[in-house]
């Protein structure tokens, strides 16, 4: 199943304050494997960048002023996301934002009933912890070294492993038809064979023997004993 892993970078926390979109990130997986094909994109927000949110992407108004505007890139941004489920990290806050940026050009909102909140998946399966993506980062053991400061991109990329983590783990399937990355075939270890096992050797004395053998010959005829007293020696 194809599913898009997205993340943006805002000039602010709210869009009805004028705040707008400055980059997208993107990555396409397919049954919870990363395609290769990604959608990052800068955008020139069209209005001041506040220092606070400088503080946490990097942006500032000058470097994105010679970026492209959200209309510029808009068509190739929903042909990159098509029908596909969105896997988004507090989702509610970047499609406020998205469709804040869709309404302004008259364009479809994008429905909420299609993305996947990691961020709630989190909430559920780690209950009063912090579930921000540094937290899972380091509970989940995920490399986060890169992550110096927010980037759309790096984070849809780290979310990815988050995602698969909170579904089930790496580990997804135990199909022996899967193939790896390579495409060559799973493989499935095993333990060496050790041959049939000889038959251990009884350890009673012959006296212990021969006293059971005449407690048996006093159960009558139809004992049970009897069918395995050829066995012993």
């Amino acid at each position: 199943m194809r599913e898009i892993v997205l993340d943006t970078e805002t000039t602010g926390l709210n869009p009805f304050d004028g705040h707008r979109v400055l980059e997208i990130g993107a990555v396409e997986i397919a049954h919870r494997v990363p395609t290769g094909k990604v959608f990052h994109q800068l955008i020139n927000p069209e209005r001041e960048v506040p220092e606070d949110a400088v503080r946490v992407h990097g942006h500032t108004t000058n470097s994105l002023s010679g970026k492209p505007i959200f209309a510029d890139i808009v068509d190739e941004f929903l042909s990159f996301v098509g029908r596909a489920p969105l896997i988004i990290h507090n989702a509610e806050f970047d499609i406020r934002f998205v469709n804040a940026e869709l309404a302004r050009l008259g364009r479809t909102p994008i429905e909420m009933n299609r993305v996947v909140d990691t961020l709630t998946l989190a909430r559920k399966r780690h209950p009063g912890l912090p579930n921000n993506l540094d937290a899972l980062c380091d509970r989940y053991r995920i490399d986060r070294s890169r992550r110096v400061r927010h980037s759309a991109l790096l984070d849809a990329e780290i979310l990815v492993e988050i995602y698969n983590e909170l579904t089930g783990g790496r580990q997804r399937s135990l199909l022996f038809n899967v193939k790896s990355n390579n495409s060559r075939p799973a493989m499935i270890s095993t333990f060496p064979s050790i041959g049939v096992r000889s038959r251990r050797s009884q350890l009673i004395e012959v006296h212990e023997t021969t006293s059971h053998r005449a407690h048996v010959k006093t159960l009558g005829e139809g004992a049970i004993w009897l069918r395995y007293a050829s066995t012993l020696t």
